[in-house]
């Protein structure tokens, strides 16, 4: 690469990937906008991928400045052509052929956000708790909706286990911890009962937690997820406008390729993928300060790839993290100053930056 002019070696590293959608270059096809290069050499550039463009595009683009030896680029990845949801969208499962009715939006709720994940055990809970109390804490108004069904943790995590009250219109008052409101089947049932559903039950508890709870007025209702793509998911995309999901998965290739099917799914329904969060993303070592990948690396970043959205943060694994959510105090409460808590806090912001990107407005994130 030549020192003096490296945006011009840049580019034609960018011009040698072929799309599909023109038979030319990257450049030529004016996919590659506003490019810049930081003090430091970093390439800054926003990536113009069209829903017909495969997303592979992304990953050819870092694999050829990674050969040319810049340091890793910093891409936002946006379609020129606005959000993927239309004007009047269908109802949000015909892509996926099941009969649904048309999703409404929820009175008093601006957005709804799933925090969603292939498998179980990737952290897909301590993400949605710490993201809740980070938005919060930011100044909007939050609530938590659990929708794992079979396996409910927001309870524990929160520290809340009391049973709701109904108000005077009979709705369900909504217990609160940390400033976020919170629904769980994990209020309602013994904490040893195990939930024995089929998936129309399923769909009716999902619907009373959307419609007959008393959340007032929510900025944003973020939404638990149960791992896979099964009757909670259909049943939400199918009842309620879900304004996009945070895909969560952690580094090892197994946990990727589930939590890609997860996304597909959401893609097929018509609801935006805001983009990724790798958990469990390596552990560092509070004496040496070395990092550990305990279950690989990169992960997250090739998932956001494949799928052409962002990667909005990697959470470290931490000391002490899992026996301060046992005991009803999430990092981001408990030790709000580690590496794990601040990296939730801004995967918060991004997550506000994304919805923004997308045509989705939330209130600003100050």
């Amino acid at each position: 690469m030549s020192a003096a002019d490296p945006a011009t070696a840049i580019r034609a590293a960018l011009d040698a990937i072929t799309t599909p959608r023109t038979g030319k270059g990257l450049v030529s096809s004016g996919m590659i906008d506003g490019l810049t290069i930081e003090p430091d050499g970093t390439p800054v550039f926003t990536f113009l991928l069209r829903r017909e463009d495969p997303a592979t595009l992304v990953r050819q683009a870092r694999q050829a400045l990674a050969a040319l030896g810049v340091p890793t680029p910093r891409i936002t990845v946006t379609d020129p052509e606005g959000p993927t949801r239309p004007t009047h969208p269908p109802p949000q499962s015909a892509q996926a052929g099941v009969p649904a009715p048309t999703p409404m939006a929820v009175p008093g709720i601006a957005r709804v956000i799933a925090i969603s994940s292939g498998k179980g055990g990737v952290g897909k809970s301590t993400v949605s708790v710490n993201t809740a109390i980070a938005l919060h804490r930011a100044g909007l108004r939050v609530g938590l909706m659990d929708a794992d069904f079979y396996g409910p943790n927001i309870p524990r995590m929160m520290g809340v286990y009391e049973r709701p009250g109904v108000d005077a219109e009979k709705r369900i008052v909504p217990l609160e911890a940390h400033g976020v409101k919170l629904m769980s089947i994990g209020f309602l049932v013994d904490r040893d009962a195990p939930a024995i559903w089929r998936g129309p039950i399923i769909t009716k508890v999902l619907q009373q937690f959307l419609h007959d709870v008393a959340w007032g007025e929510l900025d944003v209702l973020l939404v638990d997820m149960p791992p896979g793509t099964g009757d909670a998911q259909l049943s939400l995309v199918q009842q309620v406008m879900v304004s996009g999901a945070v895909i969560v998965t952690t580094p090892q290739e197994v946990a990727v390729g589930d939590a890609l099917r997860g996304a597909k799914m959401f893609d097929r329904v018509n609801v935006p993928v805001l983009g990724v969060v790798e958990n469990m993303s390596g552990f560092l070592d509070p004496h040496t300060g070395m990092r550990h990948d305990l279950f690989g690396s990169g992960g997250g970043t090739r998932l956001a790839d494949e799928l052409g959205v962002p990667l909005l943060g990697e959470v470290p694994l931490q000391p002490g993290l899992t026996d301060a959510a046992d005991r009803g105090e999430p990092v981001v409460v408990a030790a709000p100053g580690s590496a794990a808590a601040v990296m939730l806090g801004e995967i918060a912001q991004r997550i506000d930056a994304r919805v923004r990107e997308v045509g989705i407005v939330m209130p600003t994130f100050e």
